[in-house]
């Protein structure tokens, strides 16, 4: 329930090649303006049916969108490839929490000013990622924490709702932060937060241990409103009652391992 053995990513190949092999695509060059030093972690599973879209939307936003293709048994890793990604594959599934880890890391080594942290389902927008690095970039706080519920956004499902009401009245017990969206994928540190997450839930509890991390570092952070689109094939993919309760078992369990 907490991090599994070390497995090496496997960096596929491509014109970007160096110490590290990396993969992009020759769709020319990403815009560089107002965009240098801005990484984005894309933790994908099984997403070609997404994955393109989700990542072209992306390019013209960040200084690099690297997609962390975590074991994936179908060809995410390529289409995220041909539209402008840079892929890191884990060899075997680990989990999303492993994933974001991976591609933190790689961000750090690769210079990274911002990380954005973005989910591959086609749920968040690339239209947010301004205002979540407008603070950062202000000096006015270190983490930036997208939030669903400080905008109108009135189609999160009922029992969605009341899953992601529970998580916020647990995290506000555990780490005290006084946040309104625990589980939003979609989020943006400095290079200095970032180096202070170091997630050892491959899972989905890393979402809570991130949270925790950011409080026990006394991180400045804040909450934007975001959007979140509940398509057919999000919600088909979502988080029911029984992967919530796996959730916080693993959580608690991490918390006592740990």
């Amino acid at each position: 329930m907490g991090r599994s053995p070390a497995v090496p990513a496997s960096f596929t190949g491509g014109a970007d090649r160096g110490p590290v092999q990396v993969a992009r695509a020759a769709a020319g060059p990403v815009p560089r303006a107002g965009r240098e030093g801005t990484y984005v972690v894309v933790p994908a599973y099984n997403e070609s049916a997404v994955i393109g879209a989700v990542v072209g939307a992306l390019v013209p936003l960040a200084a690099s969108v690297v997609v962390v293709d975590d074991g994936s048994r179908d060809d995410t890793a390529e289409r995220a490839r041909d539209a402008g990604g840079v892929v890191i594959r884990h060899v075997v599934n680990r989990g999303q929490g492993a994933a974001l880890q991976t591609g933190i890391d790689y961000c750090l080594r690769r210079g990274a000013d911002y990380v954005v942290t973005f989910d591959a389902d086609g749920q968040h927008s690339a239209a947010d990622l301004p205002s979540l690095l407008r603070p950062l970039q202000a000096g006015a706080c270190d983490v930036v924490l997208g939030s669903r519920f400080l905008g109108t956004n009135d189609s999160v499902p009922a029992g969605r709702r009341l899953l992601l009401s529970a998580a916020v009245i647990w995290t506000r017990l555990t780490s005290g932060l006084r946040v309104t969206d625990t589980h939003n994928g979609l989020r943006a540190f400095t290079r200095r937060a970032a180096s202070k997450i170091d997630l050892r839930l491959d899972r989905m509890a890393h979402a809570s241990e991130l949270l925790d991390q950011i409080a026990r570092s006394r991180l400045r952070y804040q909450e934007v409103p975001v959007a979140i689109r509940y398509t057919a094939y999000a919600r088909r993919k979502g988080q029911g009652p029984g992967a919530a309760f796996r959730i916080l078992l693993d959580y608690l369990v991490g918390r006592l391992l740990g």
